[in-house]
């Protein structure tokens, strides 16, 4: 499973390279413009990363000008992260990739397997604290 994950990985941040992104600015991508992940502290929860590294990923991401952060009310503190126009359309050419990465590997499966390998991952991450969403 390691393995696999890796390969997939490696293949996705080669994929979202050519579009200037990386895979965890993808994960920022998507969590905001998906999921509407929208606080640094939220989207450190659906990465799985440390809130410090949030905070270094965004502004590496604000300087690229995918995203913007936003004042929540008068305390400059708590902040808001939306995407700007070319965050959004990253989001969308990203998305494809992404889709497409997984098609790839869906596709070595005939259905029947395909499903009981889906069953078989829900199977061994029942329970664990960690929720991740599928692409």
């Amino acid at each position: 499973m390691t393995r696999l994950a890796r390969i997939m990985e490696a293949q996705l941040e080669k994929q979202l390279s050519k579009h200037g992104v990386t895979r965890l600015m993808w994960c920022v991508l998507r969590g905001v413009g998906l999921e509407q992940v929208t606080t640094p502290s939220a989207l450190a929860d659906y990465i799985c990363i440390a809130r410090p590294a949030v905070s270094r990923l965004l502004k590496a991401m604000e300087t690229k000008g995918l995203v913007v952060r936003k004042a929540i009310g008068n305390d400059a503190r708590f902040t808001e992260v939306c995407l700007t126009l070319l965050g959004e359309e990253k989001l969308k050419l990203c998305h494809v990739q992404a889709k497409e990465l997984n098609a790839h590997f869906m596709n070595k499966l005939d259905t029947a397997s395909y499903e009981a390998l889906m069953q078989i991952i829900d199977l061994m991450t029942e329970g664990e604290d960690v929720t991740l969403t599928r692409l």
